[in-house]
Order: C-alpha cells, then sequence, then structure tokens
C-alpha cells in the first residue's frame, strides 16, 4: 500500500513542467481509486474526480508558464476533516448535521491553495478529533491503526495518496500517527500557523499539525505556513539531550529497544548526546492537560451537545461531560502549569547548552486493532508546553512496524529544528532499511 510522493521533489518537477499537471492529477485520483477502499484514509466524496481535475485545469491556465509557477503548484492535498474548505462538507468525524459546522475556510486552507495545492478530499478524523476512532487503516499493516486523531491525514501519506496532508494536535494526533506510519510529522510551536477555521477540540492547546514523507517536503511546507518564517543556516551539528526518566517506564519492549537504537545511531554518526531526566511528575501534568481539554471542548460543544447529545458517541461524550464538572481552580492551574513547563524547558535548555530533544513519539509500534488509536503519553508534555515537535521515521520493530523520533526544540525555533533535523534524518536513515 505504500508509494513515494516525496513532497519537494514532487512539487519542484510539477513546477518545472517534467511532469504534465493533468496527467499527473489523472494518475493520483487513479490511486485514490484503487487505494482507498481498503485504506479509507479520504472520506467518500461523489463527483471527486471532476472537482479535482476543473480545479487542475484552473491552476494550469493560471499558471501556464513554470517559472511564474507558486512553490505547490498542483500538489495534492489532504485536509483533515476538522477544518473548513470551501465546497467541501466538513463532519469532524461525527454523524452531527454538517451544517452545524459551516464557515468561512480555514485560512491555512486557503494560504496552501494560494501556493498551488489542489484539496484531493478531506481525510478521516476521530470524532472530533479526540479519540473514538474512524475507520482508516495502518498502510504499513491494515491490521493495525494508524494512529489518531489525524489518521486519514498520515495513511494517506504514508501511502502516496498525497504529498501533503494537515492534521492536527491536542495531546500528540499528529507526532504518534506519523510514528505509526513512517512519515514525517510536523507539530509547530504554539500559534506559529493560524488555526482560524478549525472546528476546536481545546482552543488553548489546538495545533495545526502537517505530514509530509520526508523533512525536505516539510521545510517547503512549514516554511509556506509559519508566521515569520526565518530560514536557518548553520553547519554545525546541534547539542542533543536524549528523555531519561520515570516516562521510559511506559515504553514497551520494543519501544525501548528502538529508541536506544536510535541514540546509538545518531552517536555513530557524530552527535553528542547528553541523557537528562524530564518530567519526573507527568502524571500531574497529564491530569491537568486533560482537565483543561475537557473543559475547553465543554464549552465548544455546549449548544451542539444540548441539541444531539444522542448523536455523539460514548467516549466523545464522556469527555464533554467531564468538562462540565472541572472546576476554575483546576483550569487555571493546567495553564501556570503550560507556563511553568515551557520555561522551565527553557531553563534547562540554556543551562546545558542544549539545542534538541529526543524522545519517543509513542510508547511502541502501532497496536493491533483499529477500535483504539495508541497513547498520547509521549506526546502530552511537548504539546502541554507548547513546542515545536517533529516525527521522523527511524527504525522498525520486530514486526516490521514503523518506529520514529520524536525531536523538539525551544518556543519559537521552528526553523532551526526543521534545518537540523534534516541531518537527523540522514543519520537515521539506515535504521529504516533493515
Amino acid at each position: 500500500m505504500l508509494h513515494p510522493m516525496p513532497l519537494a521533489r514532487t512539487a519542484a518537477c510539477l513546477r518545472r513542467g517534467d511532469i504534465g499537471l493533468l496527467a499527473f492529477t489523472e494518475m493520483v485520483l487513479n490511486r485514490l481509486d484503487d487505494m482507498d477502499p481498503q485504506l479509507q484514509a479520504f472520506l467518500p466524496e461523489p463527483g471527486r474526480h471532476e472537482r479535482v481535475m476543473r480545479a487542475a485545469q484552473a491552476t494550469l491556465e493560471r499558471w501556464p508558464e513554470p517559472d511564474v509557477r507558486p512553490p505547490l503548484f498542483g500538489v495534492p492535498l489532504g485536509v483533515k476533516d476538522i477544518y473548513r474548505v470551501d465546497g467541501l462538507p466538513t463532519s469532524v468525524g461525527s454523524a452531527l448535521p454538517a451544517a452545524l459546522f459551516e464557515s468561512a475556510q480555514a485560512d491555512c486552507v486557503t494560504r496552501l491553495q494560494r501556493a498551488g495545492a489542489l484539496v484531493l478530499g478531506k481525510t478521516v478524523t476521530t470524532e472530533f478529533a479526540c479519540f473514538e476512532p474512524g475507520p482508516t487503516r495502518n498502510p504499513h499493516n491494515p491490521a493495525h491503526t494508524p494512529g489518531g486523531s489525524s489518521s486519514g491525514s498520515a495513511a494517506a501519506v504514508a501511502a502516496g495518496e498525497c504529498a501533503l496532508a494537515l492534521g492536527s494536535q491536542t495531546i500528540g494526533s499528529v507526532i504518534r500517527p506519523a510514528a505509526f506510519c513512517a512519515v514525517v510529522g510536523f507539530k509547530p510551536g504554539y500559534g506559529r500557523i493560524d488555526a482560524e477555521g478549525v472546528v476546536y477540540v481545546a482552543r488553548s492547546l489546538d495545533h495545526v499539525g502537517l505530514f509530509t514523507q520526508d523533512v525536505a517536503g516539510m521545510r517547503l511546507a512549514a516554511s509556506l505556513l509559519c508566521h515569520n518564517w526565518r530560514e536557518v543556516c548553520t553547519a554545525r551539528k546541534p547539542t542533543l539531550a536524549a528523555l531519561a526518566g520515570p516516562m521510559l517506564e511506559l515504553l514497551d519492549d520494543e519501544g525501548r529497544a528502538g529508541y536506544e537504537g536510535q541514540l546509538e545511531a545518531l552517536q555513530r554518526a557524530g552527535y553528542a548526546i547528553q541523557r537528562v531526566t524530564l518530567f519526573e511528575d507527568h502524571v500531574s501534568m497529564e491530569d491537568l492537560h486533560r482537565s483543561l481539554m475537557a473543559c475547553e471542548m465543554s464549552r465548544e460543544h455546549q449548544l451542539w451537545f444540548e441539541a444531539h447529545e444522542a448523536t455523539y458517541r460514548s467516549g466523545t461524550a464522556e469527555l464533554i461531560r467531564r468538562g462540565l464538572k472541572v472546576d476554575p481552580v483546576t483550569v487555571e492551574r493546567a495553564r501556570a502549569s503550560q507556563a511553568r513547563t515551557r520555561q522551565e524547558l527553557h531553563n534547562r535548555m540554556d543551562a546545558a547548552g542544549i539545542d534538541l530533544w529526543l524522545s519517543p513519539p509513542a510508547t511502541g509500534p502501532a497496536p493491533a486493532g483499529i477500535g483504539h488509536t495508541g497513547d498520547p503519553v509521549m506526546n502530552l508534555p511537548w504539546t502541554h508546553a507548547g513546542l515545536p515537535s517533529l516525527s521522523i521515521p527511524a527504525g522498525r520493530a520486530s514486526n516490521g512496524l514503523p518506529l520514529g523520533l520524536q525531536i523538539s526544540s525551544r518556543h519559537g525555533a521552528d526553523e532551526f529544528l526543521l534545518h537540523q533535523a534534516s541531518g537527523l534524518e540522514e543519520a537515521l536513515s539506515g535504521l529504516n532499511t533493515r
């Protein structure tokens, strides 16, 4: 089910005209027709073929000359079904009436379209980007979950159905599915990409996210969406700090072995790595994060839930009911914890000369079955602090399923993170061929 479609190379070929846009778009649509009945990464859309081909023709007519074509000319884009897209319904993975969620198109979708991207369709999300899974399969093994909540976006990119996809992360919904599907997943620092036009889970926790097949493509996409993007160019290797301490006890045997192998590979490539104990009180942090998430979600859904409570799936309904009981003191404690965690991480980086943090993106490879999307606990601290995080493919478990490595930087250093990630990707590439 896997197919190469690296964003940067695909975009360059389309811009130059090495690949004819209409023929390429036809090929992408045919692949989607052949592949997606099994993968179920995209929502069904009557008339998709005609709509996308019209958009491709219009794109070709708007930019007929290669030297003036925009960066994403003709690139197929998957959009997680929590982002509003003009002309397509937004269901947010739920059975509620789509009319409830109608509003202006998401800003990030508009930016990508202006850069030449073609919206291939909406990708499957868990219900309201929470915990109730959709039907998407992992393209590496359909008997396993692709992760959530950005399940369709991660799987679609891994399968080469599209070169770029939008996701979102409130706890671990970009980094974990990227690791499970062996793609690059990027969660920018909180606020670096405008979330306007999304159906929110929790406004103070939600991050726009992106999926590509490699780091070069991610740098291209992020440069078009992150506010005040400034390219970084440095030849020095970063000083790395690897997560140590009680959180590693949450890893299964495959996750632990994979993580140690990743650190060894980076050291062989000449990277200096410190082992630093962090998040000793991660249980308390998780409780606060989940309480804030539930509280803010209950506010977002108040009117919808009052009118359609019976239509919500049980896990989502329980989360909203829990949120209604969260008191203001707990909310303030959670927000204080966010700020404190970010500052403490920055202080540790300053004191020890740390450039990037390394940690597992999940407790192990993708679990069997699609009734559960895996545990986001390894992603939660970085999301809680709002730091930029990236997952890159980094080896395989004994059952052949992918493993990834999570890399995080200080807030505001998204450019540095993605610049340095190219070297880390190369250093770890040998693990992906074994």
